[in-house]
Formats: structure tokens, sequence, C-alpha cells
């Protein structure tokens, strides 16, 4: 049962962006902050907008 709630947790944390914040905090060596959390979530939504589009 704790494994089940394990993954069940992990899953949250992907589908939330959290494991991307993650991700990205290691990537550029910095500590989680209101200013990094921000500019990440700035780059996401400028990488998915200039996406094409299909329809």
């Amino acid at each position: 049962m704790r494994r089940f709630f394990h993954l069940v947790h992990q899953l949250l944390k992907e589908l939330g962006d959290e494991n991307a914040y993650e991700r990205h905090l290691i990537a550029h060596g910095v500590k989680h902050s209101g200013a990094e959390w921000r500019k990440f979530c700035d780059e996401r939504w400028l990488a998915s907008s200039r996406r094409a589009r299909c329809c």
C-alpha cells in the first residue's frame, strides 16, 4: 500500500511540473526561490507557445 501511495505522489509531482522544476534547478545550479520559479514558468510558457499547433 505504501508503494502505491508513493507512485501516486510521484505521478502528481510529474503532472504538476515539480519534477521538471527540480531538474531545472539542478541544471542551472541554483536554489529554489520565487524568482527562479517564475523564470522556470516563463521559460516553459514561451517554449510551449512557440511550438507549431495543428488545427
